[in-house]
């Protein structure tokens, strides 16, 4: 069963680009899936960097479009094609809709997702 799910980035994040979303916050090993239920987002960075925001901001997914994706920038919106019921996975498709026009992009792909965690000292 095909779930298409129309995203709206979070602009917040997107429009302070001088901070770093992943300051403090050490890398984990890279998951092919995660669980959309548990995760916010996605927040689109720059033409490589998608965010998913889980578990009250404590762990933050990095992932990205496999190849180029020329269309992928801050303030688009996402049209996420998951597979997989509730979880979004690595080469699951998504299109990128511009502001304004209403014919989305051709599909691009997600690479793995890799988890990114406070550090807590």
């Amino acid at each position: 069963m095909i779930r298409a799910l129309a995203l709206l980035p979070l602009a917040a994040l997107t429009l302070a680009a001088k901070d770093d979303p992943l300051a403090g916050r050490v890398a984990g090993k890279p998951q092919q899936c995660i669980d959309l239920g548990m995760s916010d987002g996605p927040t689109i960075v720059d033409s490589h960097t998608i965010l998913y925001r889980a578990g009250a901001g404590r762990r933050v997914w990095k992932t990205g479009p496999v190849g180029d994706c020329p269309w992928l920038r801050p303030l688009t919106t996402l049209i996420v094609h998951a597979y997989s019921g509730s979880q979004l996975c690595a080469n699951d498709r998504f299109q990128v809709l511009e502001p304004g026009v209403s014919i989305p992009s051709a599909n691009c792909r997600f690479t793995p997702f890799t988890p990114y965690d406070r550090i807590t000292k």
